[in-house]
């Protein structure tokens, strides 16, 4: 079962828990943990994917539940209508906050684009960052005695393939538990001494007009237990507390 974070008659939105792939695929085809096909399962009739999710991120996943709605809903996406927003810990101190425009060359699976064209020009890539939080904490990860993070929030305006985990690598920032573009040594250090066995990133919040009544929706994710973990292992916990699933000790 999927926690559904918004369902009426035209859409759905769940929040997809790392390690899910958003439909099936054959470059993954052992996997069974499918999000179109639980939520299928779940409410009962077919459901329409308009956006995507990386298998190792989780949060905000939005469906449409007529080929029509799923329709209106990429076109959103598409014409950069819908608001995304991520959180992420990252390697280092990442202070402030600023607007990264870095092209992306466009990032392609060496088998399933083996004869798609290579000399292809770098695309427009652009994602705000904000540092929310920094720690030092007394580990020692590689050859440093210590071990530095940041909690940052990003708002991605572009939907390039990896973006975020792309554009933080580029600003040596990159994201806690990333093996494809993250430093292979802060993952382990953060596995072994923090619990961390995913990727950092959530997808916390997608802000947007409903395509068909008009209203403005603003869909929110919680956070799963690695991440609250995380957090108050951080010192951190309250920040992200729109977000941060509340329990008993939280509520009193």
């Amino acid at each position: 079962m999927l926690d559904i974070i918004y369902q009426d008659e035209w859409l759905v939105a769940v929040n997809k828990p790392s390690g899910w792939l958003v439909h099936r695929s054959w470059l993954d085809r052992h996997e069974t943990r499918i999000a179109m096909q639980t939520v299928r399962d779940q409410i009962g009739q077919h459901v329409f994917t308009v956006h995507r999710l990386d298998k190792p991120t989780s949060g905000v996943l939005l469906m449409g539940l007529s080929s029509e709605v799923g329709r209106l809903l990429s076109q959103q996406f598409e014409q950069r209508q819908i608001q995304k927003r991520y959180h992420a810990v990252v390697r280092g101190w990442l202070e402030g906050e600023d607007l990264l425009d870095y092209p992306l060359l466009e990032e392609q699976d060496k088998i399933a684009d083996k004869f798609t064209t290579q000399d292809k020009l770098p695309q427009e890539a652009i994602t705000h960052y904000r540092s929310l939080a920094t720690v030092e904490m007394p580990v020692a990860v590689g050859r440093y005695s210590t071990a530095r993070y940041s909690l940052i929030e990003l708002e991605p305006q572009t939907g390039r393939k990896h973006q975020l985990r792309r554009h933080m690598a580029h600003l040596r920032h990159p994201i806690i538990g990333d093996s494809r573009h993250g430093d292979l040594r802060q993952n382990r250090g953060a596995a072994e001494h923090f619990g961390c066995q995913r990727l950092m990133l959530h997808a916390s919040q997608l802000s947007l007009i409903h395509p068909i009544t008009g209203a403005t929706l603003r869909l929110r994710a919680d956070l799963d237990t690695t991440w609250t973990n995380m957090l108050s292992q951080f010192g951190w916990r309250g920040l992200l507390s729109d977000i941060e699933p509340v329990t008993a000790e939280q509520s009193d």
